[in-house]
């Protein structure tokens, strides 16, 4: 769209990484109402509501959604929009940001960050793949950009959604710490593109972007425009031998050790007793899921 031309609708998330940057949906919205833009500015006291506003909003076909917040309120853009004409920005101001990182936008600098979406609003969007889970009746969809967790990393988060201290992704390493201790591997019933197996392990993710839980690049070698998910599975090991691996997933160098293995794939079923599936951080169902990925099928300001 040409520079001030075009009406955008704004969700902001207030309480994305603990109020840190409580002034970035009004940066944004002054940033677009500078530029010329036609701004609705969203916000709710709860996620649930302001994904209803989201939905009305969206309704009456504005030129893009941005959403201002972590990767949670990039969930809410992405069930929101995929597979429809309205693209999506986002201005990081999260916790996580991984949607962020992936795609190479500024973190933890919202003026860069409200430029840059400036800036992209005249360019074409660009097409990402989206992942998309489905629940074993059928009667559920989601759809991911980033993560699905299923073992200890969601249990994990799991642990952090009731902490209220400390603030900030120390909170998700607190969590891990905590729950590492206890848990137990997971006897998983896994297939990818209708090759099946049974094999127990520490924690399943299917992956459309390259990290998770704040800058953990459990998939490094991932692309959210290849048409593949990346299977992420960690064997059994020690807790101590858990320590020592756990650095490494910030420089994504654990990929190469044994208790590690990344298979691609278009479909994937997981299937374990009592494990709860998180897609980008958020809680969706206990398993079994359904992964497929579905190509370019969302379109992104960058």
């Amino acid at each position: 769209m040409k520079l001030g031309q075009g009406h955008i609708v704004v969700a902001i998330n207030p309480t994305s990484s603990f109020g840190a940057h409580a002034d970035a949906g009004a940066a944004t919205v002054d940033a677009l109402l500078n530029a010329g833009y036609e701004v609705t500015e969203l916000r709710a006291e709860d996620f649930h509501l302001l994904t209803g506003k989201v939905n009305r909003a969206l309704a009456l076909t504005p030129d893009a959604l941005i959403v201002v917040g972590g990767d949670g309120m990039v969930s809410l853009a992405v069930n929101a929009v995929a597979q429809t004409s309205i693209p999506f920005g986002v201005v990081p101001a999260g916790t996580g940001n991984d949607l962020a990182r992936g795609v190479g936008l500024p973190v933890g600098d919202i003026p860069s960050a409200t430029n840059r979406l400036v800036e992209a609003l005249t360019r074409e969007p660009q097409r990402l793949d989206l992942g998309r889970v489905t629940s074993s009746d059928g009667t559920q969809v989601r759809w991911f950009a980033s993560i699905l967790s299923a073992g200890f990393d969601a249990v994990v988060n799991e642990r952090a959604n009731t902490m209220k201290r400390p603030q900030g992704k120390s909170r998700y390493i607190i969590a891990l710490l905590r729950e590492l201790f206890s848990f137990r591997p997971v006897d998983y019933s896994i297939t990818i593109d209708g090759v099946s197996s049974t094999q127990k392990a520490m924690l399943i993710s299917v992956a459309n972007n390259t990290s998770m839980g704040g800058g953990m690049r459990v998939t490094p070698q991932a692309s959210m425009q290849d048409g593949l998910l990346d299977v992420f599975v960690l064997k059994p090991l020690s807790k101590l031998r858990f320590l020592r691996l756990f650095p490494r997933v910030f420089a994504g160098t654990h990929i190469t050790e044994p208790e590690v293995s990344i298979q691609q794939g278009t479909h994937v079923r997981i299937d374990a007793e009592g494990i709860v599936a998180y897609a980008d951080g958020e809680r969706l169902w206990a398993l079994p899921v359904e992964v497929d990925v579905v190509p370019s099928a969302v379109r992104i300001l960058l």
